[in-house]
């Protein structure tokens, strides 16, 4: 495979492509622009929380005392076994980010090219094809705390179709063994193997012969990550408190609403599976299978018409997934609302880069101008993807260090002058991920799943804003994984940079419910002109050069009553 000197060449070029391409993790650090959305809003907090709570090994009863009062479940931060969550316990946050970057995306490459050299397009003139594609693959903007979720799908597939087709190297088998450590089952893995697992049946049905190599090497898989999830394991299937999960609702859009978001979907993607396919790898498979329409070539290209169906198909399952008629199912069977089924479209960036390759080998095989364009094009979608970088992506957005602002956050906390697990905070217009992250107390969270107890109890000091806005109530009340302090006027924004000058004219809180639970602050990024009606003090504004926020300063103004901490070990209420 790697005899051919000129094969060899563009390997080692794409290589320093992919290096070049994470380096400015490396060399911006703190100043890096990251994703925001299921990022610095969420992951890199809890990976610093967890890191610094002393339970990052404990039970599975344990709690996170710096969240929502003791009330967070040590297993909603997921396993200790998982690599990514010691790289952010051993090394700074963005030494560890940039260090998983380059982790997940050289493996990306790896993998891919593994899988289209050996069991895709084989024949050494498909080389370029090879290589650009997974070059590109290796580039999507994937989701940064998925690591090899799906990114790592084709080294698995590569591995599952060695052991498919007798080889018995023990490196197969150590692929299957490493990836969990690495990969979510339930962001990627669950799906994938399912899907093997439907490979495997329909294959032993057609040829009436049981490959028990290949079905043991599914079943060893599932049973690594199920060792390597424990935590999820218990979980779903112990824990009997009911948890904020048990009030998410997905069935709720109608038949066209659905054909729309099919469609979509198959043309635009998810963002947090990204492909950056719309631009060239659309038209590309579009036009393969016109020519195989067009030459009839349908058993030669079986691969490519199963995949090109697929892809579509991993769409409407997507969006149909929310289509209200599923009502009544979830109404009966409940683990439907709180499993997202809907991930099956994970699957999509390995089936739509197999898809391209193929359509690129297609392309050549036509001959004439189409050989001479394939691998023009293969290069263009290269190129187009260093557009994705997150430094060129989210350029407008508040670096790492504006964003968690460290040194404004310490100026408070002096201010303040208490120990921070003596007093609670929560933010407004502020993601409470930052004050998470600079060690503080919070009531607020974003986080998967938590008790629902807590959730009824937070929702009292916001009722009165939820009432006033249908789609802040309809989001808090039916998922509820953002337990923020929302209100009417700001809506679903929580990113209100210091150059904001929108104000808060008409707060509603309830603020003695807020102080019974132990709170004494808000952070908000936008002044409150009604502070004194919600019983609120403006303490301090403070401000800062490498900070993105202007953090207003309020403490609940303080009466005669004796406040009751509501917190998970005294389960003392008003």
């Amino acid at each position: 495979m790697f005899e051919n000197k000129k094969e060899q060449k563009m390997i080692l070029f794409a290589l320093i492509v992919l290096s070049l391409f994470v380096s400015p993790l490396f060399i911006l650090g703190e100043n890096a622009h990251l994703r925001v959305h299921d990022n610095l809003d969420s992951n890199l907090a809890w990976y610093k929380v967890l890191t610094e709570s002393g339970v990052m090994t404990g039970s599975v009863d344990a709690r996170v005392p710096q969240i929502i009062n003791g009330y967070l479940q040590r297993n909603a931060y997921g396993t200790e076994f998982s690599l990514i969550v010691w790289l952010y316990a051993f090394f700074p946050t963005m030494t560890a980010y940039a260090l998983s970057q380059t982790i997940a995306r050289f493996a990306a490459f790896l993998g891919m090219y593994l899988l289209l050299r050996k069991h895709i397009i084989p024949r050494p003139e498909s080389a370029i094809f090879c290589v650009t594609v997974s070059l590109a693959f290796a580039m999507t903007p994937f989701w940064p705390s998925g690591m090899l979720s799906t990114l790592g799908m084709p080294l698995a597939l590569w591995a599952f179709l060695n052991i498919r087709n007798g080889e018995k190297s023990w490196i197969n088998w150590l692929v299957l063994t490493l990836l969990p450590l690495y990969a979510s089952i339930v962001l990627g893995f669950f799906f994938f193997l399912s899907a093997m697992g439907l490979f495997w049946l329909v294959e032993a049905a057609r040829n009436k012969s049981w490959n028990i190599r290949f079905l043991l090497a599914i079943c060893y898989m599932t049973f690594v990550f199920l060792l390597v999830e424990y935590r999820l394991v218990y979980s779903f299937l112990f824990d009997e408190e009911p948890n904020s999960r048990d009030e998410y609702f997905h069935a709720r859009l109608s038949f066209w609403h659905c054909v729309r978001l099919t469609f979509k979907n198959y043309i635009i993607g998810h963002h947090h599976v990204a492909t950056m396919h719309t631009i060239v790898i659309l038209p590309v498979t579009l036009l393969a299978f016109y020519l195989v329409i067009k030459n009839k070539l349908w058993k030669q290209e079986r691969v490519f018409l199963f995949l090109f169906c697929l892809n579509f198909v991993l769409s409407a399952w997507y969006a149909f997934w929310f289509y209200k008629g599923w009502l009544p199912l979830t109404e009966r069977f409940h683990f439907l609302d709180t499993f997202n089924f809907a991930r099956y479209h994970f699957l999509r960036p390995l089936v739509i880069y197999v898809l391209f390759a193929l359509s690129l080998k297609l392309l050549w095989n036509a001959g004439g101008g189409w050989k001479r364009a394939a691998p023009r094009l293969a290069i263009v979608q290269v190129v187009f993807m260093l557009f994705f970088n997150e430094e060129v992506l989210f350029q407008f957005r508040p670096t790492v260090k504006e964003f968690f602002a460290e040194e404004q956050f310490t100026e408070i906390k002096e201010y303040i002058g208490r120990p921070q697990e003596e007093y609670r905070v929560a933010s407004i217009g502020l993601h409470p991920a930052i004050a998470q992250y600079n060690g503080f107390y919070t009531l607020d969270t974003y986080n998967n799943f938590y008790p629902l107890e807590y959730k009824y109890q937070f929702r009292k000091i916001i009722a009165k804003e939820l009432e006033k806005n249908a789609a802040i109530r309809t989001y808090f009340d039916e998922w509820g994984g953002r337990c923020y302090i929302f209100t009417d006027e700001l809506g679903k924004n929580y990113l209100y940079e210091k150059d904001s000058t929108k104000t808060l004219k008409n707060l509603e809180l309830n603020t003695e419910v807020f102080k019974q639970m132990g709170g004494t602050h808000f952070f908000s990024a936008v002044p409150i002109e009604n502070a004194e009606e919600n019983r609120l003090s403006l303490e301090k504004v403070f401000d800062s050069d490498q900070s993105a926020w202007r953090v207003f300063l309020y403490e609940v103004i303080k009466r005669t009553t004796t406040p009751l901490i509501i917190s998970w070990e005294l389960r003392a209420y008003p």
